[in-house]
């Protein structure tokens, strides 16, 4: 594992505001504005992960048709739009790569799409979605990056991928999600900022789900909790197939011997500072040639920073992976 020397200024040393700020009000002209390329030249796409399931997503194709595509997804309760997402992919579109930003099933305007709810075992669906992808792109190299509970997946697809058919060349997760057990805890036992963000996008987010699924789902329950570990232990008995909570936490874990057999380039970047991602679970990563962690002292989840205005650290290194993965 490298650490890296990453400094953010005095004023952005803290990891609560390296957390918060990529998602602020406060940046999103500045992201809006640097992302305006990228929007102008995007075309929806809704995209057949097979047994019925579709995401969508948002493709711009890169300048002078590039050959090279960047695959991106959003963590839990983000979308395609989330801020953090478009820094990075306005960075690399400005720079040759096409984009795809793809939506999780329940979130961003996707809850209509599919009947059963979102929850973080339906990997199957993205592993479906990235196989699409490269054989609706056939004559592009693909690489995939993702960003906490999307780091997470885009790492458990690597995993999947030669057995898929899915050739890939490099998969970058920032501040991914390791054991999903210890970060519930880091969530309902660390600051309330967290916690009640995510309870309330979440509750948000079921209640649309109930829009659209009217005749399916009675929430009313479940809408009136406030804690979250309760919120998913009640959603995962009533509408998952996992016998309580632990098995289905323990079901997207990434610890243990999860990523033993990667074939694929793997880097995660992420904090050593991160309130939501323990650090300490960085240990529990198998050994793998094929998988390689930066982490810096600093940054917060998903956030290095250097300014409000201007693309992240974190940007920039995506890119220079990218860019010496895919050089000719």
């Amino acid at each position: 594992m490298d650490v890296d020397g990453f400094e953010p200024p005095l004023w952005l040393g803290n990891p609560h505001l390296q957390s918060i700020l990529p998602s602020s009000m406060l940046r999103r002209a500045f992201v809006a504005r640097r992302a305006a390329g990228l929007l102008a030249a995007s075309e929806e796409l809704l995209i057949d992960c097979g047994d019925g399931v579709r995401l969508h997503g948002h493709y711009s194709a890169g300048p002078g048709g590039s050959r090279n595509l960047v695959l991106m997804v959003h963590g839990w309760e983000g979308s395609a739009e989330s801020q953090y997402v478009l820094s990075a992919a306005a960075y690399l579109y400005a720079r040759g790569f096409a984009i795809l930003r793809l939506n999780l099933r329940d979130h961003g305007p996707t809850h209509h799409l599919n009947a059963e709810l979102f929850h973080s075992c339906r990997i199957a669906e993205v592993v479906g979605a990235v196989r699409a992808v490269q054989q609706r792109f056939s004559d592009r190299v693909l690489s995939l990056v993702g960003y906490s509970l999307g780091g997470n997946f885009a790492l458990r697809v690597a995993v999947r991928a030669p057995a898929a058919g899915i050739a890939l060349r490099q998969v970058i997760a920032i501040c991914p999600v390791l054991d999903p057990v210890h970060t519930l805890e880091s969530l309902e036992h660390g600051s309330w900022i967290y916690r009640n963000y995510f309870v309330l996008k979440w509750r948000k987010s079921l209640r649309k789900k109930r829009e659209a699924w009217p005749d399916l789902y009675d929430l009313d329950e479940l809408l009136d909790s406030r804690n979250l570990t309760g919120l998913t232990e009640q959603l995962v008995l009533k509408y998952t197939e996992f016998p309580d909570l632990v098995s289905y936490l323990n079901g997207y874990a990434i610890v243990g011997g999860a990523l033993a057999t990667l074939a694929v380039p793997c880097r995660i970047i992420t904090s050593l500072d991160d309130p939501i991602i323990p650090a300490e679970d960085l240990k529990r990563l198998a050994t793998s040639p094929s998988l390689a962690i930066t982490a810096t002292r600093r940054g917060g989840h998903c956030g290095f920073l250097e300014s409000l205005s201007g693309e992240t650290w974190a940007d920039r290194q995506i890119h220079a992976l990218l860019a010496a993965a895919h050089a000719p």
